[in-house]
């Protein structure tokens, strides 16, 4: 029998430290039953389960949903063929062509948030750089008005709070008024189309336009495709940001590597992404009895793809509790932190980018950067990430300031 540690992925230590909460599980309790959720559920903790498990969706079905509840799953997050059609429809969005193209964009927002907050010396940057930056990039891609988008913020944290909760309810409201307000974009585009007037050139659109084999997406399913795009775009950026500074303003060391060589801006994103999961874990339900070392995991059961803990396996990396800018990028590759498989993150590739701009930007922009207080962490047990980030830096005066600010 392996040794069960009294792993509780509720409680205070395994917040506070996911990845060294989970390390006695890979140590002996690999495959972790936990009693205090309804309904149970396991958790797979080495690197080698959980990429199994992420391979194989037959046995580890996305149906019932990817948070611990029982759901009926929707769109992308759907199995095979479902999940096959939406992810065609929408995958166009998010090819490595489309996403180098948004790169000056980008470039320009991170400038512009910058430029609102770095002559001040110090500030929140989650709430100045970290939280806005994915919120106005997947926001215009969808086609909201500017006025909506702190409204959008607040949707999807109640949508992923909701999700991870104990009790879901006292977020039903904020989820009921997003759901609303994207059906009545999907209405309005609807309302063009039959007029015969041009749809606006955003996602939304697409989706509504889009036709597969003579058949539309209904109404639902276009709410629930931009709905998972809206949240996926959102939080999971937010969090690689805020973790990524976080460890850099900690290691000052590496920071000062990254100001004398702004290409490891990238390698640094990359060594976060594996080191501080911004999402810990999914969960997946067996649709039969799977054994696994000498537990058997019975079928219907939820089970928790512990992310986080497979990215530090001693088995699969190198000294995998240090943050290291040296790491062998074949290595680096292994990590699971936008999943693996059929529904790995379909904007993995756009919240790279979005993390190494900002990154590379705020090295640059603000000299000296240093913790100025304690990071509050956000809510949800499956995910990582900071809700603030107080932080001071120099302020560069006369020319130097003016240099500080130029664009390269």
């Amino acid at each position: 029998m392996t040794h069960d540690p009294g792993y509780d992925p509720l409680g205070p230590d395994a917040l506070a430290d996911p990845m060294g909460a989970t390390a006695p599980l890979r140590a002996g309790c690999p495959v972790h039953r936990f009693d205090g959720f309804e309904p149970p559920f396991y958790t797979l903790s080495r690197h080698e389960d959980v990429l199994d498990a992420l391979k194989d969706v037959e046995t580890f079905s996305s149906r019932y949903g990817q948070g611990p509840h029982v759901t009926e799953e929707r769109g992308m997050k759907s199995d095979p063929p479902t999940h096959t059609f939406f992810r065609r429809l929408v995958s166009k969005a998010f090819t490595a062509r489309a996403v180098r193209e948004m790169e000056g964009r980008i470039e320009e927002i991170v400038g512009e948030l910058l430029d609102a907050f770095a002559d001040r010396g110090e500030g929140d940057l989650h709430e100045h750089l970290a939280f806005p930056l994915p919120t106005i990039v997947i926001a215009e891609m969808l086609g909201v008005p500017e006025s909506d988008r702190s409204r959008f913020k607040g949707w999807s944290d109640a949508w992923v709070a909701a999700m991870s909760a104990v009790d879901p309810t006292p977020y039903e409201p904020e989820i009921a008024s997003m759901r609303a307000y994207i059906l009545d974009a999907v209405h309005d585009r609807r309302a063009l189309e039959k007029s015969g007037r041009t749809l606006p050139d955003d996602l939304i659109s697409a989706l509504v336009s889009a036709e597969e084999n003579g058949e539309r997406l209904r109404d639902e399913d276009v709410v629930n495709v931009v709905r998972q795009l809206l949240v996926g775009g959102n939080e999971t950026t937010t969090s690689l940001i805020t973790n990524v500074l976080l460890r850099l303003m900690q290691e000052p060391t590496l920071m000062a590597r990254i100001v004398a060589d702004p290409t490891l801006a990238e390698v640094a994103v990359e060594e976060s992404l594996r080191h501080d999961a911004p999402v810990l874990g999914l969960f997946r339900t067996t649709t039969c009895p799977v054994r696994r070392d000498d537990t058997v995991i019975p079928a219907g059961a939820k089970v928790m793809l512990h992310f986080g803990s497979a990215n530090h396996d001693e088995q699969a990396f190198t000294d995998p509790d240090a943050f290291s800018l040296d790491r062998d990028p074949q290595e680096l590759r292994k990590h699971l932190a936008f999943g693996h498989g059929i529904h790995v993150c379909l904007g993995a590739a756009l919240s790279r980018l979005e993390g190494t701009i900002a990154l590379r930007e705020v090295a640059r922009r603000l000299p000296g950067l240093a913790l100025a207080g304690t990071p509050e962490r956000i809510e949800p047990f499956m995910l990582w990430g900071r809700s603030s980030l107080p932080a001071r830096w120099d302020v560069p005066d006369g020319p130097a300031a003016a240099a500080a600010s130029s664009p390269r």
